[in-house]
């Protein structure tokens, strides 16, 4: 077992039978108090944030994570099918773990996906930008640049976002895993 003084900012921990990552990291020394460490963890499952106290000294579990790139091939119901570009080998891994990203992302984009133990996925980080083709929206017009207004588009894989009005269909944009426009791509 660790110490909380091997805790550093990244790492993952299992606190109340959680898995939990490390978002801060302080180490106090109050006046003439005892000194303590002040974490703020985030719960990778659901994202929900929590802050503890901790003796130095007092023991806790630092889990092996181990993140390695995948490239999505395709969604099978509520799991995506990933394949790692080393190995070739495929895995399943949850649609939760992406959250509302999982709607921006295509085939063939590569994942950062950690790894507890080697066996079961934990986190799972999409690009942070994607190109993609607008399907759909209503026409644009000349001298429609100056101003910030926009309009719904539907892209190519059924999503609704709200572009500039000089997008026009079969335009490329990237955007974020977010769903928020970025810029128009030329080809």
């Amino acid at each position: 077992m660790a110490t909380v003084s091997d805790l550093s900012k990244g790492n993952f921990m299992r606190y109340n039978g959680e898995v939990m990552q490390v978002e801060e990291l302080q180490h106090r020394t109050p006046g003439n108090l005892r000194a303590f460490y002040q974490i703020k963890m985030r719960n990778v499952r659901n994202g929900k944030i929590a802050e503890n106290r901790f003796r130095p000294g007092e023991e806790v579990e630092i889990l092996r994570v181990e993140t390695k790139e995948y490239q999505y091939l395709y969604a099978d119901g509520d799991s995506l099918v990933c394949m790692d570009n080393v190995t070739f080998d495929q895995v399943y891994i949850d649609r939760k773990l992406l959250g509302d990203a999982v709607n921006f992302i295509k085939e063939g984009v590569t994942l950062l996906i950690a790894f507890e133990n080697g066996d079961s996925a934990i986190t799972a980080e999409p690009p942070s930008h994607v190109v993609m083709e607008v399907q759909y929206t209503e026409p644009g017009m000349q001298g429609d640049t100056a101003t910030r207004t926009l309009k719904p588009a539907t892209l190519e894989n059924g999503v609704e976002i709200r572009v500039p009005l000089f997008v026009n269909t079969g335009d490329k944009i990237k955007i974020t895993t977010k769903g928020e426009y970025v810029e128009r791509v030329k080809e």
